[in-house]
């Protein structure tokens, strides 16, 4: 008996051209930062370091503490706590910008707050990879609030990322229910389908479908939000 929806973000509740958008919110960070004596090429070269060092963490820091440590690799532990706060102001204010780059469906929220009113818990489980303010900049964006969700995973919270099956594992874990109790419900087959290894369910969104491995698709419950809304509704199987 399912007990707990957990919806990716980016491309599910809030479509997005995710390489688009992550090229675009990367030239603001570069942008603001040029004054600040970082060169634009290098510090986005820095940033992706990071993200790669947050995708192969296994759980005994934060996602937060391993991007800040390969930051401090780049430029140095006293640049990086001198300029700390900088970045946290940018992620607060200045990546409203990006909201640009995101499209808007009206489903998402009513797809989240239907989950709830049928009395599942309802979970946030996206890519750990930004920060708390930029987490919930991008919630807003897709029409939902931080209130709307049980949990919601950032990189100050959580020490795994997709497509690690310990990231679901560990969701399960937190909220006190066993995976196979869960849906996940994602749009990138490599990193939200993979939540059926540990025993979720997966329901694949496809209105901004990823699918870089071409992987047979057939095998997964999939189709838009009304679709859902219908599974969800009437209990169905998925």
């Amino acid at each position: 008996m399912l007990k707990a929806i957990l919806f990716d973000l980016d491309g599910t509740l809030l479509p997005m051209d995710q390489d688009e958008f992550t090229q675009e919110y990367l030239n603001l960070l570069a942008e603001k930062f040029s004054p600040y004596r970082y060169e634009p090429k290098k510090l986005i070269e820095t940033v992706w370091m990071g993200t790669a060092a947050m995708m192969r963490n296994n759980g005994k820091q934060s996602n937060e503490a391993v991007f800040w440590e390969k930051f401090s690799e780049v430029y140095g532990k006293e640049k990086m706590e001198q300029d700390r706060p900088l970045f946290d102001n940018f992620y607060a204010k200045d990546f409203e910008k990006a909201k640009k780059f995101c499209g808007y469906h009206v489903k998402s929220a009513e797809t989240v707050r239907t989950a709830k009113q049928l009395g599942y818990r309802v979970v946030l489980a996206t890519n750990p990879i930004f920060p708390q303010n930029a987490t919930v900049s991008r919630i807003r964006w897709a029409g939902l609030e931080p209130s709307d969700f049980e949990f919601i995973t950032t990189y100050e919270n959580t020490g795994y990322c997709k497509p690690n099956s310990e990231y679901y594992r560990d969701i399960a874990e937190r909220l006190g229910v066993q995976p196979e109790e869960c849906l996940m419900v994602g749009n990138d087959v490599s990193e939200d389908m993979v939540a059926e290894t540990v025993g979720m369910k997966v329901f694949l969104l496809t209105n901004c479908l990823i699918n870089k491995e071409r992987c047979d698709i057939s095998v997964y419950p999939r189709g838009n939000f009304k679709q859902l809304i219908n599974i969800l509704k009437n209990k169905m199987s998925v």
